[in-house]
């Protein structure tokens, strides 16, 4: 019989299910966004704004938003754990990765809310 020593943080299965759960919401939001997109009478920056004056369509873009940054967190941080093998570059790396999703997400903040 193998022992298998399991190190590590334990990811696995866990964040599978968070990505595709992340996946499934990015792509009813898009398909219910095209509805809504069409469903305008002209697309200009008029008909844009009074789009996103409504409450909801910022929230559930902001969601959008966090569910891209944590599904392309989770995507990105896989790749620097399998083919980056120095410990300081891979954390150099996770937090360059990491600072730059959070200011992403101020930025859709900064732009969803200043409608």
């Amino acid at each position: 019989m193998v022992d298998r020593i399991v190190v590590g943080a334990h990811y696995g299965l866990k964040d599978w299910i968070i990505q595709r759960a992340t996946a499934i919401y990015m792509v009813l939001f898009s398909v219910v966004f095209v509805f809504c997109l069409l469903g305008l009478p002209e697309f200009n920056f008029s008909n844009w704004v009074e789009l996103f004056s409504k409450a909801s369509v910022r929230f559930f873009g902001f969601l959008f938003i966090l569910a891209l940054c944590y599904h392309a967190w989770i995507g990105v941080r896989d790749i620097w754990m399998d083919y980056v093998k120095p410990v300081g570059v891979r954390f150099a790396l996770h937090l360059f990765t990491f600072l730059l999703l959070a200011g992403y997400v101020g930025w859709a903040v900064r732009i969803l809310w200043r409608l």
